[in-house]
């Protein structure tokens, strides 16, 4: 997802590797992945650079009832 001139740029993966870097991360729980692209438009940097939106698997506990 890139924000650039207030307009937002979505393009599904995936990707052909690349040189960029990890800059830091941000774990937020959305209901879905429209509510996490708009989350990330949220984000500063998605007007300079790149954020990826990638969903996180929950993994039970194995010592839960």
């Amino acid at each position: 997802m890139r924000l650039r001139e207030g307009d937002r740029l979505v393009t599904d993966g995936p990707f052909a590797e690349t040189k960029e870097q990890l800059g830091g991360y941000y774990l937020v729980e959305c209901e879905s992945l429209d509510d996490a692209i708009e989350a990330a438009a949220r984000i500063p940097s998605s007007r300079l650079g790149t954020i990826e939106v990638r969903p996180v698997m929950d993994v039970p506990d194995p010592g839960a009832p």
